[in-house]
């Protein structure tokens, strides 16, 4: 059969009742529908499941793939509460939650930013429920930072002073349309090396319409600001703990995965493999869909 039916995602929402609350995981579904899901594909911060479309559907031919709507973002269905947050294990639990409705053998989950450290957090809490990660550019602060954020001291409020806090609180959320969005952020700012196509199934997912006949971001400025100070959570632990092999792509230019050149993680944690992508920038998927996309597949595969 020739590959370029199983191209087109499908839209699915899974009911999930995780500890962070109970709703509805919007997803979207690649590849044949009558084999055990291969890969689940988490988001970065503020961005959705769709974004991410052109990366994972020359996949679709021989693997099933979902591509997850974080809490508070994309389609999904689930109460984003941004006040008082800490960590990232809410949108941890989510996924683990995502994985015991799949109620089948263990996935690959590979994610981006964000996602890739919600997809760590994860592999560690579940080793039975995953068999492979690939994080391309996964959030992970120095070790003293992760620290200072565990300490009982800290709090969302001092973290709110961060620049990436404030400037996702001073986000434009509402447009005329889609496509006054999209004009918006075309070769601007943190979208200036975007493909239109990605960019455009970005814009696609990442907002909802409203009465007025405009259009709102789906992932709400406060929510967004929330992820970015809510960091005491550990990648650092989660390393040691989990049990399958990890491929992490990290960025040459403004990496969020702060591991150094990864040697040191991999002489203490062997089943972690550490590349730098020269060139790449934290938007690593975007411009170097290839080399994310292959990682994927040979995990999936191996």
């Amino acid at each position: 059969m020739d590959a370029a039916v199983f191209r087109e995602p499908r839209r699915r929402f899974i009911p999930i009742a995780s500890r962070a609350g109970a709703g509805e995981m919007a997803v979207l579904e690649f590849g044949p529908a009558d084999r055990p899901v291969d890969v689940v594909f988490v988001h970065a911060n503020g961005f959705n499941g769709q974004t991410y479309r052109a990366l994972l559907a020359p996949l679709s031919a021989g693997l099933r793939i979902l591509a997850v709507d974080q809490r508070g973002h994309g389609s999904s269905r689930l109460a984003a509460d941004p006040d008082h947050r800490r960590n990232w294990l809410d949108l941890r639990d989510d996924l683990l939650a995502l994985l015991a409705v799949l109620d089948q053998g263990a996935v690959v989950l590979a994610g981006h930013s964000m996602g890739g450290t919600v997809s760590l957090l994860a592999a560690a809490a579940a080793a039975e429920k995953v068999r492979g990660l690939v994080l391309l550019d996964p959030v992970i602060m120095p070790r003293i930072l992760a620290f200072y954020a565990h300490m009982p001291w800290t709090s969302g409020a001092l973290w709110r002073h961060l620049p990436l806090v404030q400037g996702a609180l001073r986000r434009r959320a509402v447009f005329d349309n889609r496509e006054a969005a999209f004009a918006a952020y075309r070769g601007r700012g943190a979208f200036r090396t975007w493909p239109e196509t990605m960019l455009a199934d970005y814009v696609g997912g990442g907002f909802k319409d409203r009465d007025d006949g405009k259009v709102e971001l789906a992932c709400a400025p406060a929510w967004e600001a929330s992820n970015y100070a809510a960091q005491a959570h550990d990648p650092w632990r989660a390393m040691g703990r989990i049990r399958c092999p990890a491929r992490v792509l990290k960025a040459e230019k403004g990496s969020t995965c702060h591991v150094g050149d990864g040697a040191g993680v991999m002489r203490r944690h062997p089943s972690i493999r550490v590349e730098t992508v020269t060139g790449a920038s934290h938007f690593l998927p975007m411009e170097r869909p290839d080399l994310a996309r292959e990682a994927i597949f040979e995990m999936a595969a191996g």
